[in-house]
């Protein structure tokens, strides 16, 4: 009985020295971590020969021997977190992580992405405002001329006082024609009337460098040729204004 108990009773002492060592780290505040198994097995050599060797001197040897297999064995199974990422040391494949990085299950940082930026809102599109003008209530412009009637001087002089401030973006005056005559020539009667109601009204104040011209000809009639009130409507001045 006495040569059972001397030998348990050597591992059971090395086992709780050990224990006690693999709590703590060398500075006593932290779990044992892995750089530190060499120690512990020394410590657990030095412990089970010492304990053997109370009962003898080849207790002493073999004491040795299963104190430091104890002792690695106990450093492995309470293995430490040296960077503290919630991931022991034997399985961090990524020690020393900063402090408050969150990891994988191996140890290693998560990856990180940029934090999206809001888009800002676009600007809303510019909004097309068409004043049509055309010969149906007063007439714009003499017979087969692009000479402004005092008509249409005072009804653009009104239309130019809408056509200010920074909210304007541009002004485009597009000419037409009714169907009498050639399709060319009242392609450059169309352009030449659009080009005297541009220029009446920079003269009037509207910013030149937001005025542009176009000519159409008879190409878009609004209504039937083969009335007047029909070719009244259709020789009209359009302004498209973007804001």
């Amino acid at each position: 009985m006495r040569t059972k108990l001397s030998t348990v009773l050597p591992l059971l002492l090395v086992s709780s020295v050990l224990s006690g060592c693999a709590t703590t780290s060398s500075t006593g505040d932290a779990p044992l971590n892995q750089g530190n198994w060499p120690l512990c097995s020394a410590i657990g050599a030095l412990a089970g020969g010492g304990l053997g060797a109370i009962e003898s001197s080849t207790w002493a040897a073999g004491g040795a021997v299963v104190g430091a297999l104890l002792g690695t064995i106990i450093c492995y199974a309470q293995d430490g977190d040296e960077d503290g990422d919630g991931v022991f040391d034997r399985r961090d494949r990524c020690p020393d992580t900063p402090a408050n990085t969150a990891v994988s299950h191996n140890g290693c940082p998560l990856p990180q992405y940029p934090a999206s930026v809001a888009e800002e809102p676009m600007a809303p599109a510019a909004q097309d405002e068409i004043i049509v003008l055309n010969d149906l209530g007063n007439v714009l412009f003499a017979f087969d001329s692009a000479q402004l009637t005092s008509e249409a001087h005072t009804l653009l002089a009104e239309v130019a006082t809408r056509l200010t401030g920074a909210s304007l973006v541009s002004v485009k005056v597009i000419g037409h024609t009714d169907s009498v005559g050639s399709d060319a020539y009242n392609q450059g009667l169309s352009e030449r009337r659009a080009r005297s109601v541009a220029d009446y009204l920079v003269a009037q104040g509207v910013p030149g460098e937001k005025v542009g011209i176009e000519g159409r000809g008879e190409s878009q009639p609004v209504a039937d040729n083969g009335s007047d009130a029909g070719r009244a409507q259709n020789r009209r001045v359009e302004l498209h204004v973007a804001r």
